[in-house]
C-alpha cells in the first residue's frame, strides 16, 4: 500500500486575537491519498481553511506534523517551501487575477515565476484555456470575462506548473448556482485526470460532489466519510 500524498498528525493551529489566544485546529490528524477528490466542510470559522492553508504551506502550525510525499513541511528552508508551493495548484473564492493582463497572460504569469521558456508557456497557456472552454476568450482581460470564465482562468492557472495536487477555497461561492455546477464537472474532469483535488466550502451539496467528505467543526475533524455516487 502506497504511503498517502498528504499525512497530517495532530495538527493544532493558536493564532493570537490581541492578547486571547484562538484555537484554529485543535489535534487534526488526515491522509490523504494520490488521485483522491477530498471535499472539507464545515461553518464559517470551523478551521477548515487554516487547515487548507497549512497544507498549501501558507503558514506553519503550531505543532504537529504535516508531511507532503512523506516530507516533513516543518523542516524546509525557504527555497524548498518555494518549490513546494510551486507545485500546488491554487484555486481562490476570489479569483485573484491580475487586472491588466489578458487570460492568457495570467496563466503564463504562474509559468515564469518558474522558468519556464516562453515559447511553452505560451503553448501550456493556450492548451489549458482551450481544455476549460476558453479557446476564444484567451485575449480578453478579467473585465471582459464573467465570474465563471474567470474561475475558469484561475483553474487553468492553477494547472500550469503541473501540479501536484490542487487547493480550492470556496470555489463556487462568487458565482450563481448553474456556473457552479459547471465549475465542478470541470473540478471533477481535472481529478479524473489523476489531479489529487482538495476543496474547502461550506456547502454540504457541494461537498457530496467529492469522493470523500471530512467535516471539520471547532477546529478538529467531526466526520470522514466516503461519499456515494
Amino acid at each position: 500500500m502506497s504511503a498517502p500524498l498528504i499525512e497530517a498528525k495532530d495538527l493544532k493551529k493558536t493564532y493570537m486575537l490581541g492578547k486571547v489566544p484562538v484555537e484554529a485546529l485543535r489535534g487534526v490528524n488526515l491522509n490523504v491519498k494520490q488521485a483522491e477528490f477530498l471535499s472539507i466542510l464545515g461553518p464559517s470559522g470551523s478551521g477548515k481553511s487554516t487547515l487548507l492553508n497549512l497544507i498549501g504551506a501558507l503558514d506553519k502550525p503550531t505543532s504537529g506534523t504535516l508531511l507532503i510525499d512523506g516530507e516533513d513541511e516543518s523542516k524546509l528552508n525557504d527555497d524548498q517551501l518555494t518549490n513546494l508551493r510551486s507545485r500546488i495548484g491554487f484555486v481562490f473564492q476570489f479569483f485573484n487575477l491580475i487586472p491588466r493582463f489578458t487570460a492568457k497572460e495570467n496563466v503564463e504569469l504562474v509559468m515564469s515565476i518558474s522558468n519556464v521558456g516562453k515559447s511553452e508557456r505560451s503553448r501550456r497557456a493556450e492548451q489549458l484555456l482551450e481544455s476549460v472552454g476558453l479557446k476564444d476568450r484567451m485575449n480578453h482581460k478579467p473585465a471582459e470575462l464573467s465570474g465563471g470564465q474567470q474561475q475558469r482562468v484561475a483553474i487553468a492557472r492553477a494547472l500550469a506548473n503541473e501540479p501536484r495536487f490542487m487547493l480550492l477555497d470556496e470555489p463556487t461561492g462568487n458565482i450563481d448556482s448553474r456556473t457552479a455546477q459547471e465549475i465542478i464537472g470541470l473540478i471533477k474532469k481535472v481529478n479524473a485526470d489523476g489531479v489529487t483535488v482538495i476543496m474547502v466550502t461550506h456547502d454540504s451539496n457541494l461537498a457530496r460532489e467529492a469522493t470523500r467528505k471530512v467535516e471539520v467543526f471547532d477546529g478538529i475533524i467531526k466526520a470522514d466519510e466516503a461519499n456515494h455516487a
